[in-house]
């Protein structure tokens, strides 16, 4: 008798994962759909981004403007961020960031289906921490930022990271935005900024 043999199901290529490197969660895995212009920050880079930040995470309330994969978000929620706005625009994105926050125990957040634009364009919330990693060739960073800047969605001394690709021109940044780090790797280039009070 000929016995048929058993098919594996491969995995579906429109499924990624990341990994949470630090925190309570550390070495989890959460399921990422790929999308075009998807692009989950590595995790070389987001060591370095988490030791610069290794003193300042706790207990802030955090944004992650166009969240794709939500590493950022997600990271910095394992390592003690006490709440997580993340915003994509992405219907089907989004709804795996809900599910994949949902996932973690405990974890405070929501998930906002928007554009960053019309996102800042309503009523503000100020940020301790603040994730910006656009897709690329978009020449998105400026206005945003102008926007976070003047419409009241920063904390006093907030925090401000910015991933870029290295080819683009810098882009224009509120003159009260101190840049603490700056680090290059591969074709992104990566900045940490504080924000400083006006008089």
């Amino acid at each position: 008798m000929m016995v048929k043999a058993k098919q594996v199901k491969k995995p579906s290529a429109d499924i990624g994962q990341i990994r949470l490197i630090g925190g309570q969660w550390r070495g989890r895995k959460l399921p990422v759909l790929n999308s075009e212009g998807l692009r989950p920050t590595s995790d070389r880079v987001k060591e370095t981004l988490f030791n610069w930040l290794m003193f300042d995470v706790r207990g802030t309330v955090c944004l992650d403007l166009f969240a794709g994969s939500g590493s950022l978000g997600f990271e910095a929620l394992s390592r003690g961020a006490q709440r997580l706005v993340m915003v994509e625009k992405e219907a089907r994105v989004a709804r795996q960031l809900e599910l994949n926050l949902a996932s973690l125990p405990g974890a405070e957040g929501k998930v906002i289906n928007s554009d960053a634009q019309t996102y800042l364009a309503g009523p503000p919330e100020p940020f301790d921490l603040v994730f910006l990693d656009p897709p690329f060739h978009q020449d998105l960073l400026s206005q945003v930022c102008t926007r976070l800047e003047q419409d009241g969605w920063l904390a006093p001394e907030a925090r401000i990271y910015i991933e870029r690709e290295q080819i683009s021109n810098e882009p224009a940044l509120p003159g009260n935005w101190r840049r603490l780090k700056d680090k290059r790797a591969g074709q992104v280039s990566y900045q940490l900024y504080q924000r400083e009070q006006t008089e």
